[in-house]
């Protein structure tokens, strides 16, 4: 018994209209740049449907367990391959079924026969290969309405095709059909979760991170890295912008109270973010806060934060609840990372009796005595930036990337 392709099915591609080849384009490239380690692998797409094949059966193997993670597929079933012989057929049918949970299940067969030299008719080939099944099957039943088993036969020139396993997707769109966003990622368990979700709608991401030494470690840097390292793993490579931002923190900590250093660092945050988005050609901010879940979260928090920028915020975790979030996390196997003792700039400087509703122009007003913008230039100039999956640990200009 041989998988040498994979039928992949388009999920939330299949509504849309005249533009439907241009998202099943973008599908097509992520699915190639996921595999690009991969030497034997063809791609064929068509309106309805995907192939994937290789003649390496391993090859095969690694698909089906990364295929799951690129967005814009809804389901995929694994080919297996028989000679164009009814007693090799039989088997193969056989040894489809037998992978599967079987246990009260319905089932039924359907055939395709492109291949009109093939002696029986379809449906002398369904009673053959149903029979078979059910011989050997004693707990199956048959159902032609939906059942949950379908043995699926397509009888071509050179072999006759089978298959039955449905493996879902991750649904969604293609990573870049909708646009281009940059993630504000901290070392913690929200903003990868909110960069999956933005994601799966179709959005290639430019992740920022702000890294204050001596006051966070290289450690810490690390633990950016191996969550930049997960949200590559989506169908797109990713870009990581770290950003020193010692000197900006410090200067925020010297001219305004304590109560609102969050505030106005948030709004800080917001200014590079505004520098960096204008050299990458994103066209939105998105961020990991969730409504009331710190003081900085609160709808007077986020409206003074917001009010330093023109540019559309995106917050995909606004209305989750912390657990939501954790559980998306673990899914996504960033979880563990997220949790890791190492500390990021925000929660370092976090001050002891935050305000949870601070007034705009309190924070304007202290923010005035000093002209940020010089620190700000200087941040986004001395940034780093790192290409995800991982390239070679060197200093690079957002041009070498292009």
């Amino acid at each position: 018994m041989k998988t040498n392709q994979i039928l992949v099915r388009y999920g939330e591609l299949s509504t849309k209209g005249k533009n439907r080849s241009s998202f099943i384009g973008r599908l097509r490239d992520n699915v190639r740049q996921t595999f690009m380690d991969l030497g034997g692998i063809r791609i064929k797409a068509e309106r309805d449907r995907m192939f994937i094949a290789s003649d390496d059966e391993a090859e095969i193997e690694q698909v089906i367990q990364r295929l799951p993670k690129v967005f814009g597929i809804q389901s995929f079933s694994p080919v297996i391959e028989a000679e164009l012989d009814m007693e090799a057929m039989k088997q193969t049918a056989y040894d489809v079924v037998k992978k599967l949970n079987r246990e009260g299940k319905t089932f039924k067969v359907t055939v395709k026969r492109p291949n009109k030299a093939f002696p029986l008719e379809k449906l002398e080939i369904m009673h053959e290969l149903g029979s078979h099944v059910l011989r050997n099957f004693s707990e199956l039943s048959v159902q032609m309405q939906h059942p949950d088993i379908e043995l699926k036969v397509e009888i071509r020139e050179e072999a006759a095709y089978m298959m039955a396993e449905v493996i879902q997707g991750a649904g969604g769109l293609p990573v870049g059909a909708g646009g281009k966003g940059l993630l504000m990622l901290s070392g913690g368990i929200d903003s990868p979760v909110a960069g999956y979700h933005m994601l799966k709608r179709g959005v290639r991401l430019e992740l920022v991170h702000f890294f204050s030494p001596p006051f966070t470690n290289d450690r810490a840097k690390e633990k950016v890295y191996d969550l930049a390292e997960k949200l590559s793993q989506f169908g797109s490579s990713v870009n990581l912008h770290i950003i020193p931002f010692t000197k900006l923190q410090q200067e925020v900590h010297k001219q305004v109270p304590d109560n609102i250093t969050m505030t106005s660092t948030r709004r800080m945050m917001m200014r590079v973010a505004d520098k960096v988005l204008e050299e990458t050609n994103c066209k939105a901010i998105i961020t990991g806060e969730s409504l009331g879940q710190v003081a900085s979260q609160t709808l007077e928090s986020l409206s003074a934060i917001n009010a330093v920028t023109h540019t559309p915020v995106l917050r995909p975790l606004i209305a989750m609840d912390k657990l939501d979030i954790i559980e998306t996390a673990q899914k996504i196997e960033t979880y563990e990372v997220s949790i890791r003792p190492f500390e990021d700039c925000c929660t370092i400087f976090t001050p002891a009796n935050p305000k949870t509703k601070p007034k705009l122009d309190k924070v304007e007003y202290y923010e005035n005595f000093v002209s940020f913008d010089e620190l700000i230039q200087e941040a986004v100039d001395q940034r780093e930036i790192i290409k995800f999956p991982r390239v070679k640990e060197e200093k690079l200009t957002y041009d070498n990337l292009l």
